[in-house]
């Protein structure tokens, strides 16, 4: 119980200094480029068909997922590695910082789009949570293989080209990205609950802490093992 207690206060007292180092100028750029083509074709009175009311819409979801690829960037890093919290415990309270914010903008997404053309909000949804948690889960393996404290950009290069390629070299029997119209629609939403499922293990698998490696002493002789005299 005792530890559970001191856990929960860690993550308290970690609230506002996360907070503070979130990457929020990489976010609300992305959010604001995400958000102003949705909001213009509303705007300007456009009537865009079920087809282009939807690219609309995956282009504001590809701009947040970029955006979220910044969201274990910390300059900071080989500082505050050492801090008692484990980063299970920080990664997922970026993450819960970031939601709210998230659930938000994603509810002015589909409000902006036009009525007529608007594609079906649950399914478009599950991309959404998708992309957003392909680019978080991205962020983890990153931040665990690699030694750059801030990943952001090249995991945001690597969902671009992912998000560019996927189309091209996916067979059709495999599509993912296909139109409401289409009738594998259905289909390829199963097939995105399943990377949806698939981005969760992978990021929860990175969230273990580095293997710690004990530094080899070596003799003033050069050779390893305890120190002794020549």
């Amino acid at each position: 119980m005792r530890s559970w207690f001191a856990r929960a206060w860690s993550g308290a007292a970690l609230v506002v200094p996360v907070w503070r180092m979130l990457p929020w100028r990489a976010l609300g750029a992305a959010g604001a480029v995400g958000l102003l083509p949705v909001a213009l074709a509303r705007v300007s009175g456009a009537r865009p068909g079920p087809l282009e009311t939807l690219v609309l819409v995956r282009g504001a979801v590809l701009a947040l997922a970029l955006g979220l690829a910044f969201l274990l960037d910390d300059p900071a890093r080989h500082t505050t590695a050492p801090v008692p919290a484990r980063r299970a415990l920080r990664v997922a309270l970026r993450a819960a910082l970031v939601a709210p914010v998230a659930a938000l903008w994603w509810t002015a997404v589909l409000l902006l789009a036009p009525g007529s053309g608007r594609p079906p909000v649950g399914d478009v949804t599950l991309e959404a949570a998708t992309a957003c948690v392909l680019a978080v889960a991205a962020a983890t393996v990153a931040l665990r293989h690699f030694d750059e404290p801030e990943p952001g950009r090249g995991v945001a290069t690597t969902l671009l080209a992912g998000a560019v390629l996927a189309p091209l070299l996916l067979p059709a029997r495999w599509a993912l990205f296909v139109a409401p119209a289409d009738p594998r629609w259905a289909a390829a939403h199963e097939r995105w609950a399943w990377v949806l499922a698939g981005a969760v293990v992978v990021g929860a698998a990175q969230l273990r802490e580095p293997l710690v490696r004990r530094p080899v002493l070596r003799s003033p002789c050069g050779t390893s093992g305890p120190s002794r005299t020549c």
